[in-house]
């Protein structure tokens, strides 16, 4: 019997590499804009006259954002599909960069931003459902890893992009190129990624139990997911500020800004996949508790006045920051098993978005108090810190939940 032509195609485990390559373009194509922009922002900053908190605003809004919308992406991820989903993220992504390319004001500015990071992060859930649904489970951390490097090459590409075009046309067209590759993403992943059959079989059933989204919240140990979004709190706000403080500590231009900059993300290729190697080979919580045992002298390092150790510590800050997000999705689809992907992914990135928008925040509002970085870079030593004994801390649970589960099922064989 032939197959109906209408009858879509979907993913196999055997093609499994194809499909996620589409989600790595995809990837790609997102964080090209999410942190390569950063180069532009002294030039936005001087064009929309804003003040250090405002910086803050304009780049902690991806936070605020995420608040709104991260929960609700797993939710229509498993509703309609992540591919649909994913879809229109990146479609609504660009035309927030096309707004901010054309934007006259503040007002308009940050509107804009609005848009994009709206698209970004329904985008940003469906990559990491698609990656859950797609990879092999022995192989989870190593292609998160292959994922958070490629993301940080995109970036490593994105910023000196970025910056040669605003060099030579304003930033306004760099942005609008960076609009256009959201749209050469969204061809790409739409030509090649095919959706699990049971994932497009149940949302035409009208998604199946309808309370996974929120049932997931009755089990006492998710409210601490969120809080997991404090790993990468530090080498996120790092990134956004940057270039102020080294125009502020070295007189360093935006040219120069993106150099070093890239520097930290082409270490990202290399620590991305090493620490994805790593959870799979050894306990996820205890690498993970590592990385940021790694960030408290690393974040230390940024109030040095020496140029070389000041790119080595935000060479391993960003780096390490971007790995760990990377690797907490699957060390929580293993703490909370048997959850809906697409929910609990959204559940984890409400995390990302919380402390996406009060790190940049906090480090602006710091500038803008203190008139430097010094209180800004202390204060995030203290949140990785936290975060190694929150780390600590669930890898004390998931082996307790483990051998409790073990147990049960021990004594169900034996009766």
């Amino acid at each position: 019997m032939m197959a109906d032509e209408s009858t879509p195609r979907f993913a196999t485990q055997e093609q499994w590499v194809i499909y996620y390559l589409a989600v790595v373009a995809a990837m790609m194509a997102m964080q090209m804009s999410s942190l390569g922009f950063s180069p532009l922002l002294p030039a936005i900053q001087r064009d929309f006259a804003m003040s250090f908190s405002q910086v803050g605003t304009f780049t902690g809004v991806y936070g605020l954002v995420a608040l709104v919308v991260s929960v609700p992406a797993g939710v229509l991820a498993k509703q309609f599909g992540e591919k649909r989903v994913l879809g229109v993220g990146l479609a609504v992504l660009a035309l927030g960069l096309f707004g901010l390319s054309v934007a006259e004001n503040f007002g308009q500015a940050i509107t804009a931003r609005v848009v994009w990071i709206f698209g970004y992060r329904l985008a940003f859930v469906c990559v990491m459902t698609a990656i859950a649904l797609t990879a092999p489970p022995h192989l989870k951390g190593r292609a998160m890893g292959v994922l958070g490097a490629m993301s940080s090459l995109a970036t490593v590409f994105g910023a000196p992009f970025c910056a040669g075009i605003a060099t030579s046309m304003g930033w306004r067209h760099a942005i609008m190129a960076f609009g256009g590759a959201a749209i050469i993403g969204l061809f790409i992943f739409y030509l090649f990624y095919r959706q699990r059959p049971e994932v497009v079989q149940q949302a035409r059933k009208g998604g199946g139990d309808q309370r996974g989204a929120f049932s997931a919240f009755r089990i006492p140990i998710v409210w601490t997911i969120p809080l997991l979004g404090l790993a990468n709190a530090g080498g996120f706000a790092a990134t956004f500020f940057l270039p102020a403080a080294l125009k502020a500590q070295f007189s360093l231009d935006a040219s120069a800004s993106a150099q070093v900059i890239s520097i930290a993300y082409v270490s990202a290729i290399v620590v991305n996949p090493l620490c994805g190697y790593l959870s799979d080979r050894f306990n996820r919580w205890l690498v993970l508790a590592g990385m940021m045992a790694l960030m408290i002298p690393a974040t230390l390092a940024m109030m040095s006045h020496d140029l070389v150790v000041f790119q080595v510590a935000a060479a391993a800050l960003i780096s390490l920051g971007l790995s760990s997000t990377n690797q907490v999705y699957p060390a929580v689809s293993e703490l909370v098993r048997g959850k809906d992907v697409g929910p609990l992914m959204g559940i984890t990135a409400l995390g990302g978005g919380i402390f996406g928008y009060l790190g940049p925040q906090a480090l602006g509002w710091l500038r803008d108090w203190s008139n430097g970085f010094v209180a800004g870079w202390w204060a995030l030593s203290g949140v990785a810190a936290f975060s190694m004994c929150l780390f600590l801390f669930l890898k004390h649970y998931a082996d307790r939940n483990n051998a409790r589960l073990e147990a049960a099922r021990t004594v169900g064989a034996a009766a």
